[in-house]
């Protein structure tokens, strides 16, 4: 990024701390959320030192990511669900269904 862009980021990024209806401590939770789904270490950490300052539990964290493990579970079985709604089904004889040109 050069100057203007990181700026410009600093910017947006420090108008996200509060929202409108969410406090900092709310916030940060879905900072963390989000860190943890989108596997991003470094934010991970980021929010994770916010937490100690917010006083957020690990029993807060546990529940933070437990959300998080279900909604990527959701997302993986809507893609198996759309896998095999669309999907041909092979014939033992003749499995053309799977060549890679069919």
């Amino acid at each position: 990024m050069n100057k203007g862009h990181l700026e410009s980021y600093n910017q947006f990024y420090k108008s996200t701390v509060t929202g409108e209806s969410l406090n900092e401590r709310e916030m940060t939770l879905v900072g963390l959320a989000t860190a943890f789904a989108l596997n991003c270490e470094s934010c991970a950490v980021h929010y994770s030192e916010l937490c100690d300052k917010y006083e957020i539990s690990k029993i807060e964290v546990a529940d933070v990511l437990a959300k998080v493990m279900a909604v990527s579970a959701g997302q993986k079985k809507s893609n198996f669900d759309y896998f095999t709604k669309n999907r041909k089904e092979c014939d033992s004889t003749n499995q053309s269904c799977c060549d890679e040109d069919s």
